[in-house]
């Protein structure tokens, strides 16, 4: 079942006073979050988190790319100005372990009005170098999860509105694993990524009978990183990001633009991120521009997600900040970490 909450607002009675109407729309939001957390299940938000040099998010196959052990702090902020409105916080890190092999971690904690939801990723990656002159690579990925989803009840609001129903707070945790594949030629990269590969139990059921039992979702990621010739100090990225859920057969596509200006080993980057409903191309979640920087070390990305539909009246955006610290450079010298 799905709620869609731009349906409703318009038909609220503009007669309402504000404290009543922000209640409504609480519980609207409330409602929201719990129905289509059914599909969602056993994943952090992914919004533009992995445009910020940081596609581990995404796959598996990513950890230990680099020659360093990279380390990313993100904070997402979504609808902003809603009270009790999505909020994420994640700790992506991943790093080299001799010449073939990669390990990751992701961690994080998402509050969604009275339900939050704690998870955890540890990965292994496998990397093949196909051809070393022609920059040929083949990677496997491997992902073990952990989530756990609730409830808090201790927050309802019981004395005003008493539910006899509502004695404990109800929450459920799932185990869950990951595959991947990533083919790069040269400048040009292939993801393949399947998550949750388990079905639910439905004998542990939690919440609803017809909560979904297939939680699997499939992710498609290309793109190629164009320059003009090699002492050119300018990279242009297009990329796509399609993604299928199969509980309710819904699929979204991000089409992305990026640019790098290199200034020797730091640079700078500013692009956009168009996401849209394969079923609604003309009709947007958002469009997100985003900058970021690495210096030295050191890395800093942000990202805005313009909301293009009715609930812009009632939110400001989506913000999206990343942090991040390039440790240990040079721990693995193999062609396939550049």
């Amino acid at each position: 079942m799905t709620v869609n909450l731009l349906d409703i607002l318009p038909y609220i009675d503009k007669n309402l006073t504000y404290r009543t109407m922000r209640k409504i729309l609480l519980a609207l939001l409330l409602l929201f979050a719990v129905l289509n957390s059914n599909g969602q299940e056993l994943n952090s938000p992914q919004l533009s988190q992995y445009l910020a040099d940081n596609p581990f998010v995404l796959s598996p196959t990513y950890a230990g790319i680099g020659d360093h052990i990279k380390i990313r702090l993100n904070g997402l902020a979504q609808w902003v100005g809603i009270k009790d409105a999505p909020r994420t916080q994640s700790l992506a890190a991943d790093m080299r372990l001799g010449e073939k092999s990669g390990v990751g971690l992701f961690l994080y904690n998402d509050k969604n009005g009275y339900t939050k939801q704690q998870g955890a990723r540890v990965s292994f990656a496998h990397h093949l170098t196909l051809d070393r002159y022609d920059d040929e690579f083949l990677s496997f990925g491997l992902s073990y999860n952990f989530n756990q989803f609730r409830i808090d009840t201790e927050q309802f609001n019981l004395l005003d509105f008493p539910d006899n129903g509502v004695v404990n707070n109800r929450q459920t945790a799932n185990h869950n694993f990951d595959v991947g594949v990533l083919y790069r030629f040269d400048k040009f990269y292939f993801n393949l990524n399947a998550s949750n590969l388990i079905n639910k139990d439905p004998r542990n059921l939690t919440f609803n009978i017809d909560e979904p039992n297939e939680l699997r979702n499939y992710y498609a990621y290309t793109g190629y990183r164009y320059t003009k010739n090699k002492n050119s100090r300018l990279e242009i990225e297009p990329s796509i990001l399609f993604k299928l859920f199969e509980s309710d057969g819904r699929s979204e596509t991000d089409l992305n633009l990026k640019f790098r200006w290199y200034d020797f080993e730091d640079y700078y980057y500013a692009g956009l991120n168009y996401r849209f409903l394969n079923d609604q191309i003309g009709k947007p979640l958002y469009v997100a521009p985003f900058v970021g920087l690495k210096k030295s070390n050191f890395y800093f990305g942000y990202s805005y997600q313009i909301i293009l539909n009715e609930i812009l009246g009632y939110s400001t955006g989506t913000h999206v900040i990343t942090i991040g610290v390039d440790l240990f450079q040079g721990i693995s010298n193999c062609r396939c970490t550049y």
